[in-house]
């Protein structure tokens, strides 16, 4: 299902950003060069977490060993947790499946990847304890930077562009699954943008909002001097406010997440056999590809 195209590079975002804080990004990488992707993520991820904080030389060593420690752990005990969803989503893909058992997917992914924060706290906080007023004034123009190129990719597009970029989005992601869509598919596809709650302008608000809260974290870590343990209990209760929010964020996040399994459903629901079986070929790959890092150990 549409559910699990992403790119590479966001699950290198994914490690990395939460070796750092436990900040939550995410969802299960799928593309061809998967296994060369994973086993790069070290890598990968401290050069874009070196965008963002801007490592001295006494850290560099310990976001390294950081992130490569976060990957073994996810190697030996994640990865068998992601290869048993994948075979379940493998059996849904050659049936119709209902709204509720796509979102039982997607509520999978998220204790996975909460799971990943957990485990990430640690390293995450104790570099985050070493940071100068200089990297956090380097993060802050980061995201001046990151909020503004999203400003100009979405939230300055009109009503009717914004529904065409997301149109082409979703076609792009379901025919890298299922093959071509045929008219009455993409059609569905463009009632569904329609329809769709979906508002840049409100992710981009709520992202300034949790940049400014990991902003005020970070300063407080700094200038209070914790301890390590006080650290990571720290940076753990944000890990799980933003996983699990409260009052009207949960009930935002809730209906997203209910539009976005209705839709998933109902495409899927409306593939043809041949599509199915591109799509469950495609879930084996991604099947095969995780047996084999998981086997190297």
């Amino acid at each position: 299902m549409p559910l699990f195209r992403m790119r590479c590079a966001r699950l290198a975002r994914i490690i990395g950003v939460l070796v750092i804080a436990g900040f939550i990004a995410g969802g299960l990488a799928a593309c061809s060069a998967i296994k060369l992707a994973y086993n790069n993520l070290p890598e990968v991820s401290y050069w874009w977490l070196d965008s963002y904080m801007d490592f001295d030389g006494t850290q560099t060593p310990r976001v390294r060993d950081g992130l490569t420690q976060v990957l073994e752990w996810h190697r030996q005990n994640e990865l068998p947790k992601l290869i048993d969803l994948l075979r379940q989503t493998h059996t849904l893909a050659g049936d119709e499946v209902t709204p509720a058992q796509a979102c039982e997917l997607v509520e999978s992914i998220q204790a996975r990847l909460l799971a990943l924060a957990e485990r990430a706290v640690s390293a995450g906080a104790d570099v985050a304890l070493t940071l100068t007023d200089a990297q956090l004034a380097h993060l802050e123009r980061k995201y001046a930077r990151v909020n503004a190129d999203y400003g100009k990719e979405w939230v300055a597009l009109s009503p009717k562009d914004l529904r065409e970029k997301r149109y082409e989005q979703l076609l792009d992601r379901s025919e890298d699954f299922y093959g071509q869509l045929d008219p009455a598919q993409r059609d569905l596809l463009r009632r569904q943008v329609a329809q769709s709650s979906f508002d840049p302008r409100e992710i981009d608000a709520n992202r300034k909002t949790r940049q400014q809260e990991i902003l005020a974290l970070l300063r407080r870590l700094q200038a209070e001097k914790n301890a390590p343990a006080e650290a990571q209990a720290a940076v753990r209760a944000f890990v799980r406010r933003v996983a699990e929010p409260t009052g009207a964020a949960r009930e935002r996040r809730l209906a997203l997440q209910e539009e976005s399994c209705r839709n998933i459903a109902e495409l899927h629901n409306q593939t043809t056999p041949a599509q199915r079986s591109k799509a469950r070929q495609r879930l084996q790959g991604y099947e095969d590809d995780l047996r084999d890092l998981a086997s190297a150990l």
